[in-house]
């Protein structure tokens, strides 16, 4: 049959009385509702999901950076991350603990002091690998460079003892020295050097 035969009649309106009920025209309703609804959670929770992670990904580099731009040591604990890879475990009743992290092509370094109980420095000095017998009375293992950095003064009038637990690449090698001035709360300084 060809288009002539059955032409295209232009829809009319229901006659009176034969419309769309009141309960089709709910369910029509309800249907528009459901379906506007489904596409506002399709679209409008990815995008708000984007924004708050666009959001703390911002945050979280300019707390890189400020934390790279930083001179000198810092108030607070070294990351566990940089902890286990500087092998610098700090005893858990550490205080006024301070670190600093440089980073160059020829090695990478943390520089970390604390104070601690002398059960403290035990339990450090074991976990580095080393032990109290390793540290010489009157010897400052941090060198002039390292201590020019971290801005630490290793002068006359104090107590220090210190040593160098070497191990082998790519594990890093601490320069420990300690202010044993108080030998019940000795203060620790850790330079951890790790070559890439």
């Amino acid at each position: 049959m060809t288009t002539a035969e059955h032409p295209v009649v232009p829809r009319q309106a229901p006659p009176p009385g034969e419309g769309p009920t009141p309960e089709e025209r709910r369910r029509t309703i309800r249907r528009r509702l459901i379906t506007a609804t489904i596409i506002v959670l399709l679209i409008g929770v990815p995008a708000g999901y984007l924004l708050i992670s666009a959001g703390q990904s911002r945050r979280s580099g300019q707390d890189k950076a400020a934390e790279a731009a930083a001179q000198g040591l810092r108030e607070g604990w070294p990351s566990r991350m940089l902890r286990r890879i500087f092998e610098v475990p700090i005893p858990g009743d550490a205080k006024e603990v301070q670190y600093y992290e440089t980073n160059n092509w020829k090695a990478s370094r943390m520089y970390v002091q604390f104070r601690t109980t002398s059960n403290g420095l035990d339990r450090f000095l074991t976990q580095v690998g080393t032990g109290r017998a390793a540290l010489k009375t009157g010897e400052v293992t941090v060198g002039e460079r390292d201590t020019k950095i971290a801005g630490w003064y290793f002068g006359d009038g104090v107590s220090w003892a210190g040593t160098t637990h070497t191990n082998e690449d790519p594990r890093p090698t601490q320069d420990i020295t300690v202010d044993m001035t108080d030998p019940m709360s000795p203060v620790v300084y850790v330079v951890s050097a790790a070559t890439p």
